[in-house]
């Protein structure tokens, strides 16, 4: 009998541990409010100096992120491209396949395109001023898909 409850006891906390796991990480000082979001059939532009061709209809969202001194946005990922444009402060991003976590800062102005499109290559927003960070951010998604997907900590950072 000891050992039945024993094994069950092991075998309930293996599938917590798993669960743990599987869980995304909680952003913090983090806000996103959505400004516009359309729904386009194929995309398809062409012009000298861009391409830009979907092979199915797209959402397109434009949102605003807001990140108060020491927040961040959580692990996480996109099902398409994302163009962010920093309004205020500086945002420093952290890759999940960096073993170094090492972080890359921009400053207002700035342009970045973020093509981490899969589970496979997560990332985080964090914000390491002690100023307001600000951006805005155009993301472009297969019609219906979520616009942001959670992932767990990928274990490259200690924060």
């Amino acid at each position: 009998m000891k050992k039945l409850i024993g094994g069950g006891a092991l075998a309930f906390l293996a599938l917590l541990v798993i669960a743990a796991t599987a869980l995304g990480t909680t952003p913090s000082g983090f806000s996103t409010e959505q400004l516009s979001v359309g729904r386009f059939g194929n995309i398809r532009i062409k012009t000298d100096d861009l391409k830009l061709k979907t092979k199915h209809d797209s959402d397109v969202y434009v949102v605003r992120n807001t990140v108060q001194a020491g927040g961040q946005s959580g692990w996480h990922y996109h099902p398409g491209p994302s163009l962010i444009t920093v309004v205020q402060g500086t945002a420093t991003f952290y890759d999940g396949d960096d073993p170094t976590c090492t972080g890359h800062e921009f400053g207002v102005g700035t342009g970045i395109i973020d093509d981490a499109v899969d589970a496979d290559h997560v990332h985080l927003l964090r914000n390491n001023g002690s100023g307001v960070l600000i951006t805005v951010t155009t993301q472009i998604v297969p019609a219906g898909a979520p616009r942001r997907v959670d992932a767990p900590d990928p274990g490259n950072c200690n924060f």
